[in-house]
């Protein structure tokens, strides 16, 4: 009695772990095939990037906070690893489920399809069309579930029924179902992989990209002066290289947009409304400029900032042909994927060089940073300016629109703060005894840094020797030697002041809702 019970319990474990399995499998050839289908479809046609994108924008302020100081540029991976899991782990619920009534594990797919399709119609520019991809791909999982689902059944029903509880009795069954499943799962990561490498292929911004050629600027950056680049190995390079420019959006697939059809609407409150191409942007007069960008997520100390030399179209020539109507406070740019930013229209309109950008470190920007046209605005974090994949500009009052985070409770405006960090040492590094490098950052866009000063252990504070100045819009790196440096652990910590001799806010204050404050420290080890 008790051997008939043990192996009651293996075959009741062995089923579940079949129909797990099974679940699986269909969820892989239902993602394989929707992910194939869709290479011939708009972006929004893909179930995981429509599901991610729509968590993204529920998340709330604290979760997106939390991912960003956690995970940094990283938080896209980590979004859609979390979504194979969760994914994984209600397959193979449905898959045992299936297992015992397959009717009931067919109706939990088609309860996730629907949630899929109703993440797929909302995206922005989706249409009915880009369901179908995903139609096919839970015919194509269903199959498989049901295909997978009768060996499953049939091995624990041969052996509850009879009571055979031997390998041999059960090896042909579960044979035909690890075949079965093995065929499955290979034919799900080649389709899979195809449609990875037909979208690879059907992407039109990676060729048009790579064959651009730029023209050249008809005011051009001023050069920057010697001594730009702190004297201390270790200290971020001045100008930012493009492939280690930070990047914070809410795209989770980088939007394939074709130059040739691309469009930037101007409207709203203004006296001309009008439409540009992006050969008639590059026939205007363009002008080159470093700026430094910063994201409004970035914790004191943290990396989220860069610096490039940019080229673009000035925004204020933009708007000075629209012609903004009395009572225009706001211009709503929007993304080609729904993304959307409140900046103030005087922002855009005063001498800063605040543009419609199209190249970034002399070359075409890069497909994730905005490819063919994106928006910089020095002075203003980047949720409330600098708008990537731009397609519209509404000019309008702050009374009647707001931006994406903003309406998710961030603020209107986002003017950058003052911030400074420390780049060397590392935190927790160790360095050798005697005069010890110590060098960093510190940037107040529009303003510009006056003075930066470092304390060390709680001691008076020292003036740090500031590097030369490229201009208001960029940040400016600072330096300090401290001889004499004794064996042991010790903290180092910065402040600066901008040009109107303001000092940065001391008080701690997280990213939510306007930019986090405080002054940056680290501790490290002299040897």
């Amino acid at each position: 009695m008790g051997k008939r019970t043990k192996a009651t319990q293996r075959d009741f474990l062995r089923g579940n772990l079949f129909g797990a399995l099974a679940g699986v499998i269909a969820a892989g050839v239902l993602f394989a095939v929707a992910q194939f289908v869709s290479a011939f479809f708009g972006p929004a046609s893909s179930p995981m990037t429509s599901m991610g994108s729509t968590f993204i924008d529920f998340t709330p302020a604290w979760m997106k906070n939390f991912a960003i100081a956690t995970f940094g540029t990283n938080d896209k991976f980590v979004l859609l690893l979390s979504m194979v899991i969760v994914a994984t782990v209600l397959s193979a619920v449905a898959g045992v489920v299936a297992r015992k009534k397959l009717a009931a594990g067919a109706t939990l797919v088609v309860i996730f399809a629907v949630v899929m399709g109703a993440c797929i119609i909302t995206r922005a520019s989706a249409g009915l069309a880009d369901l179908f991809p995903l139609l096919l791909g839970t015919l194509a999982g269903l199959f498989a579930l049901r295909f997978l689902s009768q060996d499953t059944s049939a091995s624990t029903t041969t052996s509850t029924t009879t009571n055979l509880s031997t390998a041999d009795e059960l090896a042909p069954s579960r044979r035909t179902f690890l075949v079965r499943s093995a065929l499955l799962a290979g034919a799900a990561v080649v389709v899979g992989l195809g449609g990875t490498v037909i979208n690879g292929a059907r992407n039109t911004a990676i060729a048009v990209r790579e064959a651009l050629k730029l023209p050249a600027a008809k005011t051009k950056a001023s050069a920057l002066p010697a001594g730009v680049q702190a004297p201390v190995d270790g200290v971020t390079p001045f100008v930012t290289p493009n492939e280690d420019f930070y990047r914070i959006d809410t795209a989770l697939a980088v939007p394939d947009v074709d130059p040739a059809k691309w469009q930037l609407r101007v409207h709203g409150m203004v006296e001309e409304e009008f439409t540009i191409g992006f050969d008639e942007l590059l026939a205007q007069d363009l002008i080159e400029s470093y700026v430094t960008l910063t994201c409004v997520s970035n914790v004191v100390g943290g990396n989220l900032a860069g610096n490039a030399k940019w080229l673009g179209y000035p925004l204020r020539e933009v708007l000075a042909r629209a012609k903004p109507k009395a009572g225009a406070d706001m211009v709503l740019s929007t993304s080609i994927d729904g993304f959307s930013a409140s900046t103030p229209l005087p922002v855009l309109q005063d001498d800063r060089d605040a543009m419609l950008a199209v190249g970034m470190n002399g070359e075409p920007l890069p497909l994730e940073h905005g490819f063919p046209v994106r928006m910089v605005v020095p002075g203003l974090y980047g949720f409330v300016s600098a708008t990537k994949w731009v397609v519209d500009l509404e000019v309008t009052t702050f009374a009647q629109a707001s931006g994406y985070w903003t309406s998710r409770g961030w603020s209107s405006h986002g003017p950058i703060k003052t911030a400074s960090r420390v780049e060397v040492p590392r935190a927790l590094g160790r360095v050798p005894a005697g005069t010890v490098a110590v060098g960093g950052s510190a940037w107040a866009q529009t303003k510009g840094i006056s003075r930066v000063e470092v304390q060390i252990d709680d001691g008076a504070w020292q003036e740090a020797t500031l590097a030369a100045e490229a201009s208001v819009d960029t940040w400016r790196q600072w330096s300090y030697m401290w001889d004499n440096a004794p064996a042991g652990t010790h903290k180092v910590r910065v402040r600066a002041y901008d040009a109107d001799g303001t000092l940065q806010i001391q008080d701690q204050a997280p990213p939510e809702p306007d930019g986090s404050t405080g002054w940056h420290s680290i501790t490290f080890n002299v040897t």
